[in-house]
């Protein structure tokens, strides 16, 4: 009889380790799929958005929109959508809308923020300058800059243009809180900033306006 007792108890506490370990099992399941639903709602709400800020670009009159001058800071057309520009960078799979300075969007947490010493593309021997988190969260656009090479594309979509930059240059800093950017200052700029992983090192890419191009999709 004593021997039974402990023969269920045994099958009991077994019986409860199996429930407690399908429990853990079943949470941490739902956990990632909720992840993964969380993350591709946000990817589908940032693709319409993009898509919006395109169709808007091709409805801007280009031709009462002047070439590229000194004084101009601000987009001449407010934008409909939260985006005045959108980053695109081919050889490494990055298609971001940029929020405009001073919006709560613009923030290197939430998305590749635009700094405050930056200039839009329309300035001429202006420079764009982007900062954006590397690592593996949710907001590290720029976790693969670090591959770019000399002569690789980027492109900026911006109040009725599209700008093709070439990268000319690509060096790293120490990551002290501000970044010395070497460039040509005779020429238009797009500089991209960003950590480069597991070092205590910033990336400094410097690529120079190659083309400027009405938007036409």
């Amino acid at each position: 009889m004593l021997l039974r007792k402990k023969e269920n108890k045994s099958s009991k506490k077994s019986q409860l380790a199996v429930i407690g370990s399908l429990i853990l099992i079943i949470s941490g399941i739902g956990f990632n799929v909720g992840k993964y639903l969380y993350n591709f709602c946000l990817e589908k709400e940032e693709n319409f958005k993009i898509e919006e800020f395109y169709e808007e670009q091709k409805e801007i009159d280009t031709n009462k929109i002047e070439d590229i001058t000194e004084q101009k800071e601000e987009p001449k057309t407010e934008s409909k959508v939260e985006y005045v520009a959108v980053i695109k960078i081919p050889k490494i799979g990055v298609e971001k809308g940029l929020c405009k300075k001073g919006t709560s969007c613009n923030n290197v947490n939430k998305n590749i923020q635009i700094l405050n010493e930056a200039t839009y593309p329309d300035v001429a021997n202006g420079n764009f300058i982007l900062a954006g988190h590397s690592g593996n969260g949710r907001t590290a656009y720029f976790k693969n800059v670090e591959k770019l090479k000399i002569d690789d594309e980027i492109y900026v979509v911006y109040d009725g243009f599209q700008y093709k930059y070439k990268i000319v240059n690509i060096y790293d800093i120490e990551k002290t809180g501000t970044a010395n950017i070497v460039r040509n200052k005779e020429k238009t700029t797009l500089t991209l900033v960003t950590c480069r992983n597991n070092t205590d090192k910033q990336i400094i890419v410097i690529s120079e306006l190659v083309e400027r191009i009405e938007y036409n999709g």
